[in-house]
Order: structure tokens, then C-alpha cells, then sequence
């Protein structure tokens, strides 16, 4: 871990280097040469030097001299915020610490406010030396300025306390209950822990501590006498001053619970410093408490925005905190608006940059988001995590040669990095590389063991290299490690394909009978009308598949027009340029929040990348962040749960609802709007139709009106309009329906759902199968004649039918 001394030293080194004048501060030339100098490979425009400068001086105004300009504090301060990487410009000049020692020897200059050599020599007061101490003995933060210790008896609590927590320690070290976790072979967070030293300088080592012994119940006792002693201060400051400086020790030795609550005191003593919201938030959010992490955030950017230049350069911490709290609630798309105001306020925050590409990548922004990440590694070439989320976005945009490259150098920066070796075995699975995919999974079992989706993937990719007994290895250890019902059906599924029939041939030797064949659509004929259609099914699929990712399909339909008749939106002319009630894509995301509040963060982030990739990208044409709300309610009704009469009833309501609609009669829609909703359906949910078939209008352009009767005719054409939604909600019907023993005759998998029975040949396929007109190839045929089964019932019926009718021909 490196020391703030260390730290400390490489600014003022890089600050006497480039403080040519000697007068104690970098004036806008001597700063402008500085970042010239630690960015070689940026070729600045005097516009943008000239941006940078005036951004530092007046974000730490504080810090500025009028006469020489920005301090050796200043400077430390900068990077301290994250503004740069101080082991990075002080590699990139090329400087030693040896020069510094060197210097201060001989009485050098480089002290700041100018270079006084009586404050390196050998005559240092008493106290200096106190003060000396003081930093020697505790937490380097305690010396700040700006969020230290500022009354002396702070000190005597600080002091018992330490004794307090180095006792609990080594009573919990002896008994074997003290207990540390690494982290370092995962993503970095990447967040800002605290107020001074950025996060790479925190320990990745998390500690547990034991809480049900009595040794913790002591320390809890004594720990309340400290609280105590710190209520009973003469003055608010200092009672606020003791209990930071309580918290401040607990959340450094990683007791989250216990600093919280001197956090909270703290904020009751002075509620509109930004500092114990900032850290309070810290320690909810290190408690998986999101939410309330979030609304701390929150306070603490609301004082700091109320208090001036004095808290500025604090904003891109408070900012990058709150939007990895929102990434904790699930909330992608609104952590985006503050990692990029992050960015925009220091733009060298290389850890802003790398989280809004991660957030960008979370929702389907593929190249936004390698734009982040690649400024982000330029800025720290050494990030590796920035690595491993740049190669994945890469491999979504389809380069999959540099995202090998940059997979590798992630790798190489961090041997173990779980995610980087995870990632790059799927994208070799994706590659077809199963054997190298293979490796990297192997890997990944030896840093963690008991990763099941690693040892699931490694029997598939073990599969694909032919080395089945392995694989079966690999798919029973996964089972092992959790008991999920997709790994049973795997392992039931690799058994039917162990008992392919091997077929004679010609020669005598025998070979594998070819799993499928694929017939062109003209083939495949259906007995009767209720028999879907194969490529009507296997557009219903493709929204079946949507409705599932989105979760729409378990949000009652009654609950969009409940939301709706909630939101009041004012009218607005962005976008498009016609006025519609449209919201910025963040605000729509609170509004699906709420409507699928039933899932769990993780779940709710897939949710919202699908639908920002299949369905805002298409309302959204023009790239503007916003979206016409009543449209969206339009489209996203068709996909939620509940009577389809009711789905198709919220969809007209919606469109009513639009402002475009405002003065109209709120029983009638015009055709337009009708008319170019019906695209947008068909835009978004059939993909065959293409984007460039919006500015196509079926029939003529008007403004006259519809009932909602003749909207539903609009509505359930087959060819113009949406009568999909009838497979639709046939194949939502049928998600339980099983057909006792049958297995599909291609992918041997037991059908679910319908069952589409050949009449001649006698074989059943299950319905992705028959979508994709796949047959076996034992059973090859000019023609195909199916019938639809929904249930084991139908066929039942339609046996004891038959039977009947031979009995009635029979003499």
C-alpha cells in the first residue's frame, strides 16, 4: 500500500520541477507546461490548455496565491481528488526522490508558499515535532487541513480508541475469528472511499469481524464511553470534530456498522457539511444499503453545491459515489448522467471515465462506451479493469481480434483478474475456440473454485472439442456447486445425445446419422388453420424471447395505465421538433423502476439494456437522451401481462394520452399517430421490417380520426398492423404445457409449450425447432404436413376423434 509520505514527496517533487520561478506556487504558464508534460501523446489546443487551467483555478480557488498561483497543497490536492495519477506523471518525468533527498540536504527549495531552507533544517520547535508525531502515529487523513482533526483533546480520543481496536484485534486474531478476504483478483468498484487519498491507495484486503463474542461486547461498551466523552464537549464543533474522528478510525479499520453510527451523529451536530454525508454514504453503501447510500450522496451534493468553491472540489467524488449507489439499485442509465458530469468537471478522472464506459456497456451504448474506457486507459495505461470492460465492448461491436489483445494486457496486468479470464473464455466460445476457451475457464476454477457458471462453461467448451467424458466431469461439479434446474436438464440432455443411433453404411463401417436437416419454409404445410404458421411462430418467439429479457411479461398491464394516469409530463419540442410529452431516458427509468419493482438489481439492469437496445434506440432516432412517454407506454403494452383486449385497450389510451393529442376528442385518435404507431411496433418487434420502413405510411397520410374499434381493426391486420400478438399470447398460454414423454425429434429436448406432430412421419418437434424448419434427417420428405398440439390433452382428443370416425366407416 502506498504511504501518503510517498505520495506527498512525488507532488513536491513534480511541484519544484516545475515551479521554475522559485516563487512557491505554478503560475498558468509553469501549470500548463505540467500537463503538457504528463500527457506526451495529447497534442492540446490553446482552447483546451486554456479550459484546464481556468477549470483548476477555479475549482481549488482555496488553494490559489495571487501572486504565484496554485500551492504545493493545491497540487497535492488535485491528485488526492483524483485528477491525475501522481506515480504516473512523476514515471512519465522521468524524476527520482533521490533528487528530492538530494535537495532538501542541501537546503533545496520545496516547500510551498516559498522555499524557506530554516523548515528543512535541524532546527525544528517543539511543535513541529508534536505535530510530527501526531502524523507518525495515526491515519494520514487526521493531518488534513481541510477534513482532520482540528481540536486537540480529538487527539486523547483518538488515542484510547486505537488502544480499543488493537486489542479486539489481537484478541480476535488469537481465537482465529478475525478473518480477510482478497479482492484483488476482481473488478475494482473503482469509487471514491474518501475525501483526501484516491482508492488505489486502500488495502483490497476485507476484513471480518466476529460480532457475536464477548470480546465484541466489551469493545461496544467501551466504544459507547468514547461516544460519550465526545457528546460532552463545550463546544458543537468540537463534538463534531470527535465524532468524525471516531468514524474516520472505525471505517479504517473496517468497522462499516460502528462508523456509520458516528457518521450519523455527526451529520446531527453540523447537517450541512458535506463531509459526514459523504462518508456515511461510504459505509451504507459498503453495507449493501444502496438505497440509503444514495440519499446520503444526495445530501452531501446538495451542501456542497450550496457552499460554494468551498466544497467544489469535492463534486466528481460525491458524483462517482452516487451513480455506483444507483448502479447498486439497478439504475444504469441514471449512474450515467453523474459518472459523466464526473468527467466533464475533472476531466482527467480516469476512474469516472472508466465507470461511465462500464455503465454505457451495461446498457447496450457498445461504442460510447469504448470511447470512456479507451480515455480512461490513456489516462492510467496501467488500469486493468478499464481493460477488461474495454475488450468486452469491443467484442459486442464485433472486433474480436483487439478484444483478444486487450483481454491479454488486462490479464497481464492482473494475472488472476477473474473477470478478464471469464470474458475471454466466452469470447473464444464465441470464436469457436473451445479448446483455448477450455484454458481460460480453467483458469479462472484456480483463482476461484467454486465459480459454477466457470465450471458449466468449461463442460460446454469440453463439448466442443469432443472430450465428452470430461465434460460430463465438469457438468457434475457445477451441479455440485448449485442446484439449478437448467444444469440438471443439461445433464439429462448430454445423456440423450450420448444414445445417438449409429447407422451402417456401405462399407461396412459405421458413422453419425446427421442431426437435423433445414427445409425451406414452402415445405411445410399445416393441417389446419389452428396450426401456426412456422414464420409466424418464429417472429412470435423473438418477442417472446424480448418480453422475457424485458420482464414486461410480469408487469400487469393495469399497472402501466395506473403510471400513466400518475405522470403529469410537460409538453415539450425537443426532439423531433412537434411537441410531445417526452423525458430524458434517466426519468423513464425511475418510471420502469417502478413498474418492475418486484426485481432484484442485478435482474433489473439486464431489463433496462434490453429494452434501451431493442426499443429507446428506436423511439430515440434522433439521438437526443429523450423519449415520447406516451409512445412508450404505447409499445410496451402489447408486452405486459394481463387480457389482451386490456393490453390493446392501455395501448389507444397511451396514444390518446400524448400531447400531440391535447384539444382532440378523448374518444378518438388521429390515423397519423395511429398509423405511425403501428410502424413503430413493427420497427421494434419485427426486425425483418427494417428502420428504414418507418418513414414508409401504409395508405394516405391524414389527420382524420379513429374510434377505438376501428383501431383495433389497424391493430389485428395480419399484414400491417400487429396480429402477432395472437401467437404471442398463445405461446404465453402454453409455457407450462408438457407432453408427457415426448422429446423433440432435433434437439431431444421434452417439449414445452406446442407440440408440432408430422402426420407421415410421426415425429413431434418442439416449437423453436419447427420456427427454424428443422426436421431429422432420417426423415426426408418433399413435403411436411404438421398439426399443432397445444396440450396432451388435444392429442388425446384428437386420437379418440379418429377412432371414432374408423368405428362409424367400419361394416
Amino acid at each position: 500500500m502506498t504511504t501518503r509520505g510517498s505520495r506527498s514527496d512525488k507532488a513536491r517533487m513534480i511541484f519544484r520541477h516545475f515551479d521554475s520561478d522559485r516563487d512557491g506556487g505554478l503560475d498558468r504558464s509553469e501549470l500548463a507546461a505540467l500537463v503538457v508534460a504528463v500527457n506526451p501523446r495529447v497534442k492540446f489546443s490553446d482552447e483546451q490548455i486554456g479550459a484546464i487551467l481556468d477549470e483548476v483555478f477555479r475549482t481549488y480557488s482555496e488553494f490559489i496565491d495571487a501572486g504565484s498561483g496554485l500551492t504545493l497543497e493545491g497540487l497535492v490536492r488535485t491528485y488526492d481528488d483524483g485528477a491525475g495519477d501522481v506515480d504516473r506523471d512523476f514515471e512519465a518525468l522521468g524524476l527520482s526522490l533521490d533528487q528530492l533527498d538530494a535537495a532538501e540536504e542541501g537546503g533545496g527549495d520545496t516547500a510551498a508558499g516559498g522555499y524557506d531552507e530554516v523548515s528543512f533544517s535541524s532546527i525544528v520547535d517543539e511543535r513541529m515535532l508534536v505535530e510530527s508525531q501526531k502524523q507518525q502515529r495515526t491515519a494520514a487523513w487526521a493531518g488534513s487541513p481541510n477534513h482532520g482533526i482540528v481540536f486537540d483533546d480529538t487527539w486523547k480520543i483518538v488515542d484510547d480508541l486505537e488502544i480499543l481496536v488493537k486489542r479486539l484485534k489481537a484478541k480476535q486474531a488469537k481465537d482465529g475469528k478475525l478473518k480477510g478476504d482478497n479482492f484483488d483478483a476482481f473488478s475494482d468498484a473503482g469509487w471514491s472511499r474518501e475525501l483526501g487519498p484516491s482508492s488505489a491507495d486502500m488495502s483490497d484486503k476485507r476484513v471480518h469481524w466476529d460480532e457475536s463474542g464477548h470480546d465484541y461486547a466489551v469493545f461496544m461498551r467501551e466504544l459507547g464511553a468514547l461516544r460519550n466523552r465526545a457528546d460532552g464537549a463545550q463546544l458543537r464543533e468540537e463534538a463534531f470534530d470527535r465524532h468524525m474522528a471516531i468514524g474516520r478510525i472505525l471505517y479504517e479499520q473496517q468497522l462499516f456498522k460502528e462508523a456509520l453510527v458516528s457518521f450519523k451523529r455527526a451529520c446531527e451536530l453540523q447537517p450541512v457539511d458535506v463531509r459526514p454525508h459523504f462518508r456515511a454514504g461510504n459505509c451504507l453503501y459498503i453495507l449493501g444499503r444502496c438505497k440509503e447510500a444514495k440519499e446520503e450522496f444526495l445530501l452531501a451534493l446538495d451542501a456542497a453545491e450550496a457552499g460554494g468553491n468551498q466544497w467544489g472540489y469535492l463534486l466528481p467524488q460525491i458524483f462517482v459515489n452516487l451513480g455506483i449507489a444507483l448502479e447498486g439499485e439497478g439504475m444504469v442509465l441514471s449512474a450515467c448522467e453523474y459518472y459523466r458530469e464526473a468527467a466533464i468537471l475533472c476531466p482527467t478522472h480516469f476512474r469516472a471515465l472508466k465507470l461511465l464506459g462500464s455503465a454505457l456497456f451495461g446498457v447496450g451504448e457498445y461504442r460510447a462506451a469504448v470511447k470512456a474506457l479507451e480515455e480512461a486507459i490513456f489516462l492510467k495505461p496501467d488500469y486493468a479493469d478499464a481493460h477488461c470492460d474495454l475488450a468486452s465492448a469491443l467484442h459486442s461491436t464485433g472486433q474480436d481480434e483487439r478484444a483478444i489483445e486487450v483481454f491479454q494486457r488486462a490479464i497481464d496486468l492482473k494475472p488472476g483478474h477473474v473477470d478478464a479470464l471469464y470474458n475471454l473464455g466466452g469470447l473464444y466460445m464465441d470464436m469457436g475456440r473451445y479448446q483455448r476457451a477450455s484454458e481460460m475457464y480453467t483458469r479462472v476454477l484456480a483463482v476461484w473454485p467454486n465459480h459454477w457458471r466457470a465450471q458449466l462453461n468449461r463442460a460446454v467448451s469440453l463439448l466442443g472439442v469432443s472430450e465428452t467424458e470430461e465434460a460430463k466431469k465438469a457438468l457434475k461439479e457445477a451441479l455440485k456447486m448449485t442446484n439449478r434446474v437448467e444444469l440438471h436438464d443439461a445433464v439429462a440432455h448430454l445423456k440423450q445425445l450420448q444414445k445417438k443411433k449409429k447407422i451402417k453404411g456401405n462399407g461396412g463401417g459405421t458413422f453419425d446419422e446427421g442431426p437435423f436437416l433445414v427445409i425451406e419454409a414452402s415445405k411445410f404445410k399445416t393441417v389446419s388453420e389452428k396450426t401456426t404458421a412456422r414464420q409466424d411462430l418464429a417472429t412470435a418467439l423473438e418477442i417472446r424471447s424480448l418480453q422475457r429479457v424485458t420482464r414486461m411479461g410480469r408487469c400487469d398491464v393495469e399497472f402501466l395505465t395506473k403510471e400513466m394516469g400518475k405522470n403529469d409530463v410537460p409538453v415539450s419540442y425537443s426532439g423531433a421538433g412537434v411537441p410531445e410529452k417526452s423525458i430524458r431516458k434517466p426519468n423513464l427509468e425511475e418510471i420502469l423502476r417502478r413498474l418492475l419493482s418486484f426485481l432484484k438489481p442485478e435482474t433489473f439492469q439486464g431489463a433496462v439494456k434490453a429494452i434501451n437496445e431493442r426499443i429507446l434506440t428506436v423511439l430515440d432516432q434522433m439521438g437526443s437522451g429523450r423519449v415520447d412517454l406516451g409512445m412508450f407506454y404505447a409499445v410496451v403494452a402489447p408486452i405486459c401481462s394481463g387480457p389482451v383486449e386490456k393490453r390493446k385497450q392501455a395501448a389507444f389510451d397511451a396514444l390518446l394520452w400524448r400531447s400531440v393529442n391535447e384539444g382532440a376528442s378523448v374518444t378518438q385518435l388521429r390515423k397519423t399517430d395511429a398509423t405511425c404507431y403501428i410502424k413503430l411496433l413493427r420497427a421494434i418487434y419485427i426486425p425483418s421490417e427494417g428502420m428504414d420502413k418507418l418513414l414508409e405510411i401504409h395508405g394516405e397520410s391524414d389527420a382524420s380520426a379513429l374510434s377505438f374499434s376501428e383501431f383495433l381493426a389497424m391493430f389485428d391486420d395480419l399484414d400491417w398492423g400487429f396480429g402477432i400478438l395472437s401467437t404471442l399470447v398463445k405461446l404465453e398460454d402454453g409455457d407450462r404445457n408438457r407432453h408427457g414423454s415426448h422429446v423433440c425429434a432435433v434437439c431431444r429436448y421434452p417439449i414445452i409449450g406446442s407440440r408440432f406432430k408430422e402426420m407421415r412421419s410421426n415425429f413431434s418437434l418442439c416449437s423453436q425447432c419447427y420456427s427454424e424448419g428443422k426436421v431429422p434427417s432420417s426423415s426426408k420428405q418433399e413435403e411436411y404436413q404438421f398439426k399443432e398440439y397445444m396440450s396432451e390433452a388435444d392429442a388425446m382428443k384428437d386420437k379418440c376423434v379418429c377412432f371414432n370416425l374408423q368405428s362409424r366407416n367400419e361394416p
